[in-house]
Order: structure tokens, then C-alpha cells, then sequence
């Protein structure tokens, strides 16, 4: 059967002349294809013409070249079968004992903004995964490899013992897999965008390693941090950190939280977030003011909390958050002053997000034991809604600018939410609660003597209406809320006893 016989296509030619005059010196033929056969060449590797082993022309610009019987009978082959060699002798096919394939750029050709389908499918490789596919099955026998950091370990392998164990073969044979898999879900998700499905009868997902966690929710809990491979430029996991400890966890869901908040202004806005809910947001004519009302919202609970702001971090601002301890700052930009300020505390994370596109495009997937549920984002804002106003009084202008601001705040608490505010920050949240009362009386207390005037937010609608008695007590002179109950008439008489100008929306804002 002769040398031993290498198989090297790949699109990512990183290491590939080193790995091949490795696989030389130690006593192997290469065979390759195309651009890469190219490539050994030039770098002074002596290569075969996959042509000159099949006997058989590479056809079709090159759609078929490597499917063919001389090609997967070497992959398949079951080597210390005596039928299988005799077939393979019979047919004049070399044994194949290491593969080194990886696949077309279909990733980063669809990343293109001015990718055309026709460019997009072109990319999709067939040969590649067949050969992958088919080597890794066979890796009782055959090394397989698709990541140019393995190539050093199998080469050392070789050096050491002229062979490689089968458990790297295994853990070889895995990541090609899992590398074909991921291949084919971005296919399937794009093809199914492309045919214009909404729910496909199956739904397959990839995401990359992009850090291994210490721990979960818990010190006890195992995790790690995985991206979607062209995700939204808008969020923690294509954030830039500039500063400080390892991201945890618990920071990852806050950080995103606070995020998904202040892409609703924009205005300069600063949101502070505790546990997934913002305990403070603020708007104002520049990030120092706006920072400075996020912070009187609450500054009980901002303490070790994560702060996301969607204007450069000045000097100014960043004394300001300097004097109190945070776990992240989120920002598009830090101004050189602002750094050298915040840098100052060495744990301080600071992470850099570019607040381009938003991405408000992307499905939200929440797992469930044995399931995963999926839907649109909640990206239906007071400018989507249907505005009725059924009380006799109207919203003052005043009125109308708190209005809109808890409306964009209570979308993001955690239901039953109530929210008080002013035209430019939170007075008062109450999050989570069993019953809705339950948390207006938690707002209200949280907001004090400031309800006075203010405006309440709701993210469902009032099922009767003991929540506008609470309202009304503390001062409230304006309510946002949904509407829809059969009981509706109840509030609205309520709010008319007390002259408070309530706003319907049409929409509730359930966040579980």
C-alpha cells in the first residue's frame, strides 16, 4: 500500500506549511487539492494532485474533486478488517491515516453586509464535512484534525510513538463534529431566514467557548460563557473589557439587563442594575447629570451594582462613579482621563460596547429542563403603542415626559412591576411581587414624599382598582398602564375621584 498518506484541504491555511513538512519528515505522502496544494507547493512541500489519486478531473469549479471511491474508501476503511483491505487492494485505494480539512468560509462570508445569496451558497462546502465527517467516524483508525491548535499535539505524538493514541483520535473525532454541527446550523439558520420561516419544526443553535466561568449563580455551580457566531455587536458578549476582574456569571445577566435598558434613550441616560433589575435610571442634558439622578434614585442599592451609560465616560463623570463601589461600568467609549481615573481600582471591570445597530434583531432563547422556549424580543416602544387617555383629566406636558420615561423602565422590571418617576428618573421600583398592589406599595415607599406629583408606570393592566387608591394616597397625578380588564371601568373611576390622568397603552410589558 505504500507511505503512509496525509489528506490537507483547508480554507484556513494558519500553520498548515509547518504542519505539512512535520508530516514529511516523518514519513508521510501528501495529498491535497486546490489552493492549498498551492500553498504547500510554494512553501516547499512535495504534494499529490488529489487528480493523480482518483484518476479523475476536479469538475464543476471544483465542486467535485474529493467525492469520490479512492478518496472515501481510504477514509472508511476498517483497517485490521481483512475484507475491507482486500477491497481497498482490490480497487487500488491508499489508506488515508491523517486528515487535516477545514471548510469554506461560510461565516465570515455571510457576515458581509453585501453578501448575495448566490455568494452565500456557493460558499456552502460539501466535500469538506463528507471527508471530516467521514474520518471522524472512522477514528478508530484515522487521526483527524480541523483546529490549527491541535496540530502540535499530534505531530508530538507522532514524534514520540509514531502514531497517535485512539483517546486524542476520540477528542479529535468530538471537536470535528461539533465543528461540522456548528457548520451546519449557521447554514440552517440562514437558509431558513432566507425561505422566510418563522418557526421551522426543528430549530438548531451554535455558540462559541468564549470563556470558562468560575462558577455560576452559585459558588457551587459549574458554568461557562458561549457567543452566537455573528451576534449582535450591541451586547457583554462582544463587549471589549478594558479593565479589571474576570467577568462572572451573575455580572454577565446584570450587565446584559442594564444594557437591554439603556438602548431605549436616546438621550444621555445612565441605569444602574442590581440582580437583573435596575434600582436607578436617569436622563439628563449631559452623562454627569444623567449619572447624578441614576444615583439619587438609589443609592442604597447601587452599591456593588453595574452601571451602563450610553455617552463617553468624561472626567467629570468618572470622579463621580470613582466614590462609589461598582462591579461594571458599560459605556460606548472611555474618554484617556476617564480611564486613568477608573483604572485606579484595580477590580473595577469596564467594559467598552459598541451602541451601533442595537440589536434589537436577534430572538431571545430561555431553556427550560428538557426544552427551550424562543421569542421576539420586547422591542414594542410608547411610540408603537395606541394611546388612549379614558379619564377626564389629560397628562400635562410634564406629565407626558414621566409618562414615557417609566413606560421604557418597566418593561425591563421583573413582573408584577410598578415604576415612579419624574420627566427624568426613577423615584420608586417594586419588582417580582406575587400581586400588584404588592408592588406599587413597594415603589411608593421606595419614592416617599417625591410620589407627590409624580407618575406610576404599570407593566400589566390593574385588575381592580385598589392600585390607583395606593396611587392616589401617595401623591401620584398621572398613570401609564395597559389597560384590558374587564375592570377597567373601576380604575378609570378611581383615577377620575382622585384627578389623575391615566394613559392606556394597549400593551403590557410581562418580564418572568
Amino acid at each position: 500500500m505504500g507511505k503512509k498518506r496525509a489528506l490537507i484541504s483547508v480554507s484556513n491555511k494558519e500553520g498548515i506549511v509547518e504542519l505539512a513538512k512535520e508530516l514529511v519528515e516523518l514519513g508521510f505522502e501528501i495529498v491535497s487539492t486546490g489552493g492549498t496544494k498551492n500553498a504547500l507547493k510554494e512553501g516547499g512541500v512535495p504534494v499529490i494532485g488529489i487528480s493523480d489519486v482518483t484518476g479523475f478531473p476536479e469538475i464543476l469549479e471544483g465542486r467535485v474533486k474529493t467525492l469520490h471511491p479512492k478518496i472515501h474508501g481510504g477514509l472508511l476503511a476498517k483497517y485490521d478488517d481483512p475484507s475491507h483491505q482486500a477491497q481497498l487492494s482490490e480497487n487500488e485505494i491508499g489508506k488515508i491515516e491523517l486528515v487535516c480539512v477545514n471548510l469554506y468560509p461560510f461565516k465570515e462570508t455571510i457576515s458581509k453586509p453585501d453578501v448575495t445569496p448566490e455568494n452565500a451558497i456557493e460558499n456552502i462546502d460539501i466535500g469538506g464535512p463528507a471527508m471530516l465527517r467521514a474520518s471522524a467516524k472512522n477514528h478508530q483508525y484515522i487521526t483527524v484534525l480541523v483546529d490549527p491548535a491541535d496540530y502540535n499535539q499530534v505531530i508530538e505524538e507522532y514524534k514520540n510513538n509514531n502514531e497517535t493514541t485512539l483517546k486524542t483520535r476520540r477528542t479529535l473525532a468530538a471537536k470535528v463534529f461539533r465543528h461540522t454541527a456548528a457548520y451546519d446550523a449557521l447554514i440552517a439558520e440562514y437558509m431558513t431566514n432566507l425561505a422566510g420561516e418563522e418557526q421551522p419544526e426543528k430549530m438548531t443553535v451554535t455558540y462559541e467557548l468564549k470563556q470558562s466561568l468560575r462558577y455560576g449563580e452559585n459558588p457551587h455551580q459549574k458554568a461557562a460563557f458561549y457567543q452566537k457566531p455573528l451576534g449582535s455587536a450591541f451586547s457583554v458578549a462582544a463587549a471589549e473589557q478594558l479593565h479589571g476582574k474576570e467577568l462572572s456569571y451573575n455580572n454577565i445577566n446584570d450587565a446584559n439587563a442594564a444594557l437591554q435598558i439603556v438602548k431605549e434613550f436616546s438621550e444621555p441616560a445612565a441605569v444602574a442594575v442590581k440582580h437583573m433589575n435596575p434600582c436607578g435610571v436617569g436622563t439628563g442634558k449631559n452623562l454627569f447629570d444623567a449619572f447624578g439622578k441614576a444615583f439619587e434614585a438609589d443609592p442604597i442599592s447601587i452599591f456593588g451594582g453595574i452601571i451602563a451609560l450610553n455617552r463617553e465616560v468624561d472626567g467629570e463623570t468618572a470622579r463621580k462613579l470613582y466614590e462609589i463601589f461598582l462591579e461594571i461600568i458599560i459605556a460606548p467609549s472611555f474618554s484617556d482621563e476617564a480611564l486613568e481615573i477608573l483604572t485606579g481600582k484595580k477590580n473595577l471591570r469596564l467594559l467598552k460596547v459598541s451602541f451601533d445597530g442595537n440589536g434589537a434583531g436577534e430572538n431571545t432563547l430561555s431553556s427550560i429542563e428538557g426544552g427551550l422556549l424562543v421569542q421576539e424580543q420586547d422591542a414594542f416602544g410608547f411610540e408603537d403603542a395606541e394611546i388612549s387617555v379614558p379619564t377626564k383629566r389629560k397628562p400635562t406636558e410634564a406629565e407626558w415626559e414621566a409618562l414615557k420615561l417609566g413606560w421604557k423602565v418597566v418593561k425591563h422590571v421583573k413582573s408584577n412591576a410598578i415604576v415612579v418617576t419624574d420627566k427624568d428618573m426613577t423615584l420608586g421600583i417594586g419588582a417580582g411581587q406575587m400581586n400588584r398592589v404588592g408592588a406599587a406599595k413597594i415603589a411608593l415607599e421606595q419614592a416617599g414624599s417625591k410620589a407627590e406629583g409624580a407618575a406610576l408606570a404599570s407593566d400589566a393592566f390593574f385588575p381592580m382598582d385598589d392600585t390607583v387608591e395606593a396611587a392616589a394616597k401617595a401623591g401620584i397625578t398621572a398613570i401609564i398602564q395597559p389597560g384590558g380588564s374587564v375592570r377597567d371601568e373601576d380604575s378609570i373611576k378611581k383615577a377620575d375621584e382622585y384627578g389623575i390622568a391615566m394613559v392606556f397603552t394597549g400593551v403590557r410589558h410581562f418580564k418572568h
